[in-house]
């Protein structure tokens, strides 16, 4: 169908008030019956024909039900008294369960009308709803519209994400062009961020907003206060917890309000946790004044990030395809289950070295993480239950991870009094870990390292832009729906800027936490459970509310809570851990990488029927999967090194997989790595058309 077409019908239906909004019905013989009365209501058919038209399409009903999938049945009859072609779109009060071959419940209803005459009308329309229901945005839209502009504004958004000209331009990632000019790239996504301003609040003022900032706040609150204590430790109180809090809340807070993507969480890393210890074992060693070298080394990594942002070098992230996003991905998740998993066993280790009573505390520690990451996981599929009304499951599993430790934290309490927890271990007070001035000198440092600064500041500015360019990368999946746009090289300029601030402060660098950033969308994400022809479920994500309101809440928390820090203290660490877990799973999910290493073990007559299953032959999917999974295990190797050399270029490890990829195409043939590496994964004839 051309999109002249798609216009004409859809106009039709919006000028002729086709269309009726969260009709109530309760089964498929009463949302019949109202539309035909609605028709006729409109002079649409003449009262005459009203009996016979709604025989007609119960008669089609009992003969088999016409919910096709994607939560949408197409009802139709084609009689004399119908005088000319028509659709009209049904959005229903109560998704009804009418059988769909995808099990997805019926939320719209297209009934099909014309005379019998009308048979090329008839198949140009099922092509229509087909692309129509088929399209994730537009059911998000459709579903949550109020009004008949709102329904116009969706089916206008649908023809503009189908035009040829979207089509030409999505072959290339956004915000990867060359604009050949100076800070042409910081312009260009200035442009395109801008216009969504306002949006970006007023699309936070939903209920996603606060579940989201309650269970991210302590998503980010722990990690900040355990990477600034171990900073502490290998700094010797240098930047410890308390610069870590405040790092984290204004740089926050500032990203929040001026960042180019929102949607990114920023954080310490493990990376950057090992730079400073090799930086300042370095200025041990080399007897100079560790803050005041950090600021030098701070200062470069600053202006060299300026001039990848001025010079557009986030385009070169084009080379970066699925298969490296999918294994860096992995490696940011394995870290948190590795380290949720690594500090359980360390508590377990203490409990058996003390006996006695440590034994009680290790086996509830166990308990409270466990139950922390069960709750939080139950409650997340109680979208899909089919128990409690549709709000209810929805609050339950938006809130779950709160909930989840709320139950916990409160378990611990009633054990308090019995058996002695691990808890969250905060700084007395506000003021610097050392007790050191706020401002640091760059001036007490010799002349000569304000020079050798830059050689280390390189390796830092590469390891920032690939960790903020590679989580802002997989943040803008298509998989992920985000639709507001990129802004690769503005945030860089940004993150460098807010990189020189903090080495002024001495406080420490900040950069895209990748799997808080994939929790925070996966949070605001509205998903759908799509079955696969071979019965086999998985959850897609339709819509994310994209919005700076839970950064700003979050961070701003994340401020007030310096001041409540010994109230913080009754928290264990072992649902902290549990939330770790719970993060790092989840981020595993829709990792197409982890799908294949499944094969490999699976037997090979049930392998599930995607789409590179169909076109790439098994031993290929293998060989690509085996090659992943060898370049993650050097990763990690390269991150449980006890050499700090080694740790240090990690960057460089991380930028190595792009020549590995090229390889990979003298290795396999083009049309195989296409399907494999994919931004996107082709849509799938997944309609099952009544005759």
């Amino acid at each position: 169908m051309t999109r002249r077409m798609m216009m004409e019908l859809m106009q039709q239906i919006i000028d002729d008030k086709l269309f009726l909004l969260d009709l109530d019905a309760r089964d498929m013989k009463s949302v019949l019956e109202q539309t035909v009365q609605y028709i006729v209501d409109h002079d649409h058919v003449e009262e005459a024909h009203q009996t016979a038209l709604l025989e007609s399409l119960m008669e089609r009903e009992r003969i088999r039900s016409t919910a096709i999938g994607h939560a949408v049945a197409v009802p139709h009859a084609y009689l004399e008294g119908v005088p000319r072609p028509m659709v009209v779109f049904v959005r229903l009060k109560h998704s009804l369960n009418l059988g769909a071959p995808d099990r997805i419940p019926t939320r719209f209803v297209c009934v099909l009308l014309g005379p019998p005459n009308a048979v090329q009308e008839h198949l140009d329309a099922l092509t229509l709803i087909a692309q129509l229901m088929s399209d994730d945005e537009f059911r998000y839209e459709a579903g949550a519209a109020l009004n008949e502009q709102q329904l116009a504004d969706a089916f206008q958004h649908f023809v503009l994400r189908n035009s040829p000209e979207a089509s030409a331009q999505a072959k290339i990632p956004e915000g990867m062009h060359f604009s050949g000019k100076f800070l042409g790239g910081i312009i260009q996504d200035v442009q395109r961020r801008v216009p969504h301003y306002v949006s970006d609040f007023v699309d936070g003022l939903n209920a996603k907003t606060i579940a989201s900032s309650v269970f991210l706040f302590f998503a980010c609150l722990a990690p900040a206060i355990t990477f600034g204590g171990i900073m502490g430790q290998q700094t010797d109180g240098s930047i410890g917890a308390v610069e870590m809090l405040v790092a984290t809340a204004a740089c926050g807070v500032i990203y929040a309000l001026i960042g180019g993507q929102p949607m990114t969480i920023l954080g310490g890393i493990g990376p950057m946790l090992v730079f400073t210890k090799i930086l300042y074992d370095l200025c041990q060693s080399w007897d100079v004044q560790f803050l005041s070298a950090y600021a030098w080394v701070g200062f470069w990594t600053a202006g060299f990030l300026f001039l990848f942002a001025v010079t557009e070098a986030s385009c070169l992230m084009r080379f970066f395809t699925r298969f490296t996003d999918e294994i860096f991905a992995a490696l940011m998740s394995l870290i948190f289950i590795y380290e949720s998993v690594r500090n359980l066993l360390a508590i377990f280790n203490e409990g058996f070295e003390n006996g006695g009573r440590s034994h009680d505390t290790s086996f509830l520690s166990l308990l409270l993480a466990l139950g922390t990451f069960y709750i939080a996981m139950s409650l997340m599929r109680m979208r899909r239950s089919r128990y409690l009304v549709p709000y209810i499951r929805e609050f339950l599993a938006d809130f779950g991870p709160a909930i989840a430790m709320g139950i916990m934290i409160a378990i611990a309490w009633m054990w308090s009094g019995e058996v002695e927890l691990h808890k969250l271990t905060a700084p007395a007070g506000f003021n610097t870990t050392s007790g050191r001035s706020w401002l640091v000198n760059p001036f007490d440092t010799p002349g000569w390292l304000r020079m050798a600064a830059a050689g280390p500041a390189l390796l830092a500015a590469l390891l920032i832009a690939l960790s903020q360019n590679i989580t802002s990368r997989l943040l803008n999946s298509p998989d992920l729906k985000m639709k507001k746009g990129s802004a690769y090289h503005y945030d860089l300029l940004l993150i460098g800027l807010m990189v020189g601030v903090c080495s002024l402060f001495g406080l420490p660098w900040l950069v895209a936490a990748t799997v808080r950033s994939l929790a925070h969308v996966r949070a605001l994400a509205t998903v759908e459970e799509v079955v696969s022809p071979n019965a086999e479920t998985k959850e897609q994500v339709i819509h994310v509310n994209e919005n700076r309101l839970t950064g700003l809440v979050i961070h701003v928390f994340i401020g007030f809570s310096i001041l409540l820090l010994p109230y913080l203290q009754i928290t264990p660490l072992s649902v902290l851990y549990g939330l770790f877990l719970y993060m790092g799973v989840v981020s595993l999910f829709g990792n197409q990488f982890f799908e294949r290493l499944g094969l490999l073990v699976m037997d090979s007559n049930l392998y599930p029927q995607t789409h590179y299953m169909r076109r790439v032959p098994p031993r290929t999917i293998h060989r690509f999967t085996i090659i992943q999974l060898a370049c993650l295990t050097v990763l990690c190797l390269v991150n449980l090194s006890d050499k700090q050399y080694l740790k240090i270029l990690f960057p460089l490890f991380i930028a190595l997989l792009v020549p590995v990829r090229l390889l990979m195409n003298k290795l396999f043939q083009r049309d195989h790595l296409l399907a494999l590496d994919a931004d996107e994964e082709p849509k799938e004839e997944e309609m099952q058309w009544a005759g």
